[in-house]
């Protein structure tokens, strides 16, 4: 399962409006390879549910993960921080072993 804070929801509120995306599209995490560390997280809006897909929700925000991501993101808080030390979406990952300075790569 993946948590949404509350500021996390505001912001994926905020963008969905202002892109223009209808209630059909939720958000997608995953995980693929790359950056600094070997893994990266995506986020996206998507409107097609995979077979393969799990589907949560929190804060009435929906959230696709495919099977294979979700093994590295069982347990994952999405944050969204404005702050002096960098702005955007944060992952709190409890299986990650390491992370980036960026906080946008992480292993295992």
């Amino acid at each position: 399962m993946i948590q949404v804070t509350d500021k996390a929801k505001d912001k994926i509120l905020e963008l969905k409006i202002a892109e223009g995306h209808t209630d059909e599209q939720n958000i997608r995490v995953s995980v693929r390879g790359g950056g600094c560390s070997g893994l990266m997280y995506d986020l996206d809006f998507s409107s097609t549910i995979a077979a393969n897909d799990q589907i949560f929700e929190d804060k009435g925000v929906k959230i696709l993960v495919d099977k294979k991501s979700l093994l590295y993101l069982v347990g994952t808080v999405l944050d969204f921080s404005d702050g002096l030390n960098g702005k955007g979406f944060q992952f709190v990952n409890p299986n990650a072993s390491r992370t980036c300075g960026c906080g946008e790569s992480f292993s295992v």
